[in-house]
């Protein structure tokens, strides 16, 4: 579980399926109101809370995007109080309300980073093995990034594809508009033939 701040009010939180299984999640439950859910939100906001000061306190928007074979990100927003609560004053509110407006995208982005442009050389040279797609590659933070369109592929390639990324990379918490604002594109396509090109395997 990683939690990054996005604005004075609004946070990100990426969670791997891993982290959805350890605590008998299935992503469809992720905007069910079940107990383990509760549970989760509730962990996800006292680490909110204690890595970043965020104070849940309040009414709080929930955002849900599926990311293909990676996870979960969850937008959360807090908000301010309303005509919701019957013309309470802000005094007389209850410490904690959680105003659960939960959406579900699914994004057709696949994109892992990367620590070493050597590290990405070998992804590529065993990507080139289960893909004919390129993907493009970006630099951004001291980190390297693959991303691709996985609306390209089959069922079978993409968790081929996903299975080499998670070798040699992390799933990206970093969105691939962050990168496209921020980063630099190093190779707009076909990422994977230029790499394998110009950069040798050394295994």
């Amino acid at each position: 579980m990683k939690i990054e701040r996005l604005g004075q009010d609004k946070i990100r939180i990426f969670l791997t399926f891993d982290d959805l299984s350890d605590r008998g999640i299935q992503r469809e439950e992720l905007w069910q109101e079940l107990p383990k859910v509760s549970d989760l939100f509730t962990e996800m906001m006292d680490q909110a809370y204690s890595e970043l000061g965020f104070d849940a306190t309040g009414p709080l928007a929930v955002e849900v995007f599926a990311l293909p074979s990676q996870g979960m990100v969850v937008i959360v927003t807090r908000g301010k109080y309303d005509h919701h609560f019957g013309g309470l004053s802000e005094d007389e509110m209850p410490d904690e309300v959680y105003e659960m407006e939960l959406t579900l995208e699914h994004n057709g982005s696949v994109l892992y980073a990367f620590h070493d442009f050597e590290i990405v050389v070998e992804a590529a040279h065993m990507l080139s093995l289960v893909t004919d797609h390129g993907g493009t590659m970006y630099s951004y933070k001291d980190k390297w990034y693959l991303w691709f369109d996985s609306e390209q592929f089959t069922a079978e390639k993409l968790n081929a594809l996903t299975a080499v990324l998670s070798e040699f990379g992390q799933s990206s918490t970093v969105s691939e508009a962050v990168l496209e604002e921020y980063g630099t594109k190093v190779m707009a396509e076909d990422a994977i033939g230029q790499i394998c090109l110009h950069f040798p395997s050394h295994n």
